[in-house]
């Protein structure tokens, strides 16, 4: 079976579970043609991602011309389904905050992509994130009858659903995946009572060859990672404050973070007036070997992010058996357990977070090893890659079925038995009542 995968911005740093999700499809014998509005290949340092830019196609590097004459061909082929992906455009593009006219871009890409996935043979079209890629598989779809489906991780999502319209998105799509239980909470918040069963649970994973048993926790000075990109709805200039207050009780205590961003300077600039310059290390973006061996060489993993999906950094750190500090929001409560994985804060408390982080300094190496098994045993069973990508790989071909015979996806019973999703990540029409 051959299927599209379609991303804003593909291959980047940030997105590398969309690489391994896509491998781990292939291993399980699907085809999979990678697809992305644009590239981020400056930002690339991992082999892994590089290697993928070489196999994505840029729609907007193929340039105005070749895209309007994509767009005139597509119109013309099937006037009727034209102008009903034009009025869905124009629809979804006043609802939202960028307006028709960018939608009417997204429609011309769409007109481009409805072309390469007949010529493809393409089956099913699979976005990342409800934002402009899932609207352009919706667009994409109207024109080309390929069934598609989308992932929505949020924040930026849950953010913004009505200018999303991802009422229409759930709607329309064969299905709809959120990554944790909270994030489907949220979908079934803004979505017809009608479209519920078609809202699966089906997380993020990682792979769990790449974590052999954990190194030992080194003697000595504690020593957290944060790593993420540097932007507001991750929590890092908090984060500073919070390390000024904890290195009172702990001060040789060591932080590291670990990503770049657009906050870089403003984060710089607060770790020199709170005179940690000796405390704070930023290493910019790593591949990911090398972030592995940040977290081996950690006592504990540190997240104070504001909003989040399901965090795949707290999914590696706890697969190599580190515990984690991390803010109660989104699906981190899924992940992490008070007392028993980590330390659970508030979001945007500085007291609180300083006060867990002093705590990992002083909690026994011998606990925070513990801790660490926990979670490692926890991440392991419920977030291997493989099994995830055989939830998805249910859908797609229930999908696929449902093209030739309308049956509808995989029902609950399958998804209970484990062919179809999670063990409680669908819920049937009474279990929803």
């Amino acid at each position: 079976m051959r299927v599209a995968y379609l991303i804003n911005t593909y291959p980047k740093p940030s997105h590398s579970f969309i690489r391994r999700e896509i491998h781990a499809l292939e291993r399980q014998g699907f085809e999979v043609n990678r697809f992305a509005l644009r590239g981020d290949s400056a930002a690339l340092v991992d082999p892994a991602d590089l290697l993928e830019s070489d196999r994505t196609e840029l729609v907007l590097d193929k340039g105005v011309a070749r895209i309007a004459f994509a767009t005139a061909a597509e119109i013309l082929r099937k006037p009727l389904d034209g102008l009903a992906a034009l009025r869905l455009a124009v629809a979804t593009g006043r609802r939202s905050s960028s307006g028709v006219a960018r939608h009417l871009v997204y429609l011309a890409e769409a007109c481009y992509l409805a072309r390469r996935f007949r010529r493809l043979g393409i089956a099913h079209v699979h976005a990342h994130f409800g934002t402009n890629s899932a609207t352009v598989a919706m667009l994409a779809a109207a024109l080309s009858g390929v069934r598609w489906s989308f992932t929505v991780h949020g924040p930026e999502e849950f953010d913004a659903p009505a200018a999303l319209s991802l009422d229409e998105k759930i709607r329309r799509a064969a299905f709809t995946v959120a990554v944790s239980s909270f994030g489907r909470s949220q979908l079934c918040r803004w979505a017809e009572f009608a479209d519920w069963s078609r809202i699966r649970v089906v997380p993020c994973g990682i792979e769990p060859g790449r974590f052999p048993e954990p190194a030992p926790l080194t003697e000595g000075a504690t020593t957290l990672v944060a790593i993420g990109r540097f932007v507001e709805q991750k929590g890092q200039l908090l984060l500073i404050d919070a390390m000024a207050r904890a290195v009172i009780a702990a001060p040789k205590l060591q932080l590291r973070l670990v990503g770049d961003g657009e906050l870089r300077p403003e984060i710089e600039t607060a770790i020199r007036k709170q005179g940690l310059e000796a405390n704070v290390t930023i290493t910019g973006w790593l591949d990911e070997a090398q972030v592995r061996a940040e977290l081996a060489a950690c006592h504990a993993l540190v997240m104070p992010s504001f909003a989040e999906g399901l965090p795949m950094v707290i999914m590696e750190a706890m697969a190599a058996g580190r515990p984690v500090v991390a803010t109660s929001i989104a699906g981190i409560p899924e992940l992490v357990a008070q007392n028993a994985t980590g330390w659970l804060v508030p979001a945007g408390d500085v007291v609180a977070m300083a006060d867990a982080m002093a705590a990992v300094c002083t909690t026994p190496r011998a606990r925070l090893a513990a801790m660490g098994a926990a979670g490692r045993i926890v991440v392991l069973e419920r977030h291997d890659v493989d099994a995830a990508a055989a939830l998805l790989a249910t859908q797609f071909r229930a999908a696929a079925r449902a093209q030739l015979t309308a049956s509808p996806p995989a029902s609950d019973e399958e998804v209970q038995s484990g062919r179809g999703d999670l063990p409680g990540g669908a819920v049937s029409k009474e279990r929803a009542a």
